[in-house]
């Protein structure tokens, strides 16, 4: 998997890491909420083998505040989505008790598209080495035709080498002929360039994006799961991510603008209440399942725009779930028709991984099951030392998956050079310059 890469200021072949700084933030943009998670990179030494050192990360502060100036996971108001960003850093920062100006941070919308492309290539020597391993990629990337939109990940899903198919790495095997399988994805540059000058605003640096049913999948599937074939359903705020992967790699992504905000919506409409109320109604009795007591059971109903305690009406449980029912299903069917689409629903095996804030309501993995026929399991992030309970749900998948990327990265690197927006270009003095003209 390909990560991009902006601005070129790390210096680091497009990973953002920096060696020389053991601090790793991750900002997740979502629809509804922006987190922000702090981590040290801590180099350990293993006792039990042989003393070989090994990198883990310990999470020393998580920010998180409601998004505001996003919509469907794309930038509509920047100075809104500035302050939500700066606040969720902020706090974050706080309780690091660190400074951060290094950020990895996810792509939500966009309209994700993944192409398959093929590349191949002479082998130079007698065996392949690095050099033939890019050319063939390179070969399959120049048939990548992106028609106006921005290459984000590139992926050598796998190499054959002669007349062998399904090569993981072949360095130091001998052949004539070197092949490889390329999946590409693509987004459009307007939600990716807004995304990155909020960003920027905020007198960051963008070390790497991540779309984000990538990141999902690498926070919350088991090895066996992304090798034997699986389908993640990160359902959002705005949008619902899905990702495939095949052999341990992503092979498929895409979205759909339906999330959990829009079930609040028809909540609120639906019983002409506040907002507010309808996202408490949706989080303490929802559920996308009928019960027998759910005519028997009465929720109270406050009208919107009224006062007094005389405007609030009562409806029994079961409309609640009659209005949740339609929209999960409706998100679900839209992601079983994409998958159909683009022939993965067979292809990726019977197992689907739900994530993401909305998978939590009650009934989601039971509806899921119903409406995919596959086996569902609710996905929580991996376990990472010092991470917070609040950031140890669903919620903060993605997140967790920025982490976890910023780790391990992959290996091949997509460079954006012209991502950057002026403030970026002029380097450390020009954000300081701008930090000055906005504070006095």
């Amino acid at each position: 998997m390909t990560v991009v890469s902006l601005h070129g200021r790390s210096g680091q072949g497009g990973t953002g890491l920096k060696d020389t700084s053991p601090i790793i933030a991750a900002i997740d943009v979502g629809s509804t909420k922006i987190a922000c998670l702090v981590a040290e990179l801590q180099t350990i030494r293993n006792r039990s083998f042989g003393g070989e050192k090994t990198r883990q990360l310990k999470v020393l502060g998580l920010g998180h505040h409601a998004a505001h100036g996003i919509r469907q996971g794309a930038v509509v108001n920047l100075d809104d989505a500035e302050r939500s960003i700066r606040l969720a850093v902020d706090a974050a920062e706080r309780m690091a008790g660190v400074t951060v100006d290094t950020v990895f941070v996810n792509i939500s919308g966009g309209r994700p598209r993944c192409h398959g492309h093929t590349g191949a290539t002479r082998v130079a020597g007698t065996e392949v080495a690095d050099q033939d391993v890019q050319a063939a990629i390179r070969a399959a990337e120049a048939h990548i035709d992106p028609a106006g939109r921005v290459l984000l990940h590139m992926t050598p899903v796998q190499y054959g080498l002669d007349a062998a198919r399904g090569v993981r790495d072949p360095r130091g095997m001998f052949g004539k002929r070197l092949s490889v399988e390329l999946n590409a994805v693509t987004v459009e540059p307007g939600p990716l360039r807004n995304l990155a000058l909020a960003i920027e605003r905020c007198h960051l640096t963008v070390a790497g994006m991540v779309i984000a049913p990538y990141a999902a999948g690498r926070s919350v599937l088991v090895e066996d799961e992304r090798s034997l074939g699986v389908t993640c359903i990160d359902m959002g705020g705005g949008t619902t991510s899905v990702s495939v992967f095949m052999e341990g790699h992503l092979v498929f992504a895409d979205a759909v603008p339906v999330g959990g905000q829009h079930i609040t919506n028809d909540i609120a409409r639906g019983l002409s209440t506040p907002v507010a109320h309808a996202e408490r109604m949706k989080t303490l009795y929802g559920s996308a399942l009928p019960s027998v007591c759910d005519d028997r059971e009465l929720l109270a109903v406050p009208l919107v725009g009224e006062r007094g305690t005389d405007t609030v009406y009562k409806i029994p449980r079961s409309m609640l779930t009659g209005i949740i029912r339609p929209r999960l299903e409706e998100t679900f069917e839209l992601i079983r028709e994409r998958l159909e689409a683009a022939g993965f629903a067979k292809r990726a095996g019977r197992r689907v991984v739900l994530t993401g804030g909305a998978s939590q309501m009650t009934g989601a993995r039971e509806l899921a099951n119903q409406v995919l026929d596959k086996h569902i399991r609710l996905g929580f992030p991996q376990p990472v030392t010092g991470m917070p309970e609040a950031a140890r749900g669903p919620a903060f998948a993605v997140a967790g998956g920025l982490l976890e990327y910023a780790l391990r990265p992959d290996e091949h690197t997509v460079a954006l050079p012209d991502m950057a927006t002026s403030a970026a270009n002029g380097g450390y003095l020009s954000r300081v310059g701008q930090w000055i003209r906005e504070s006095f």
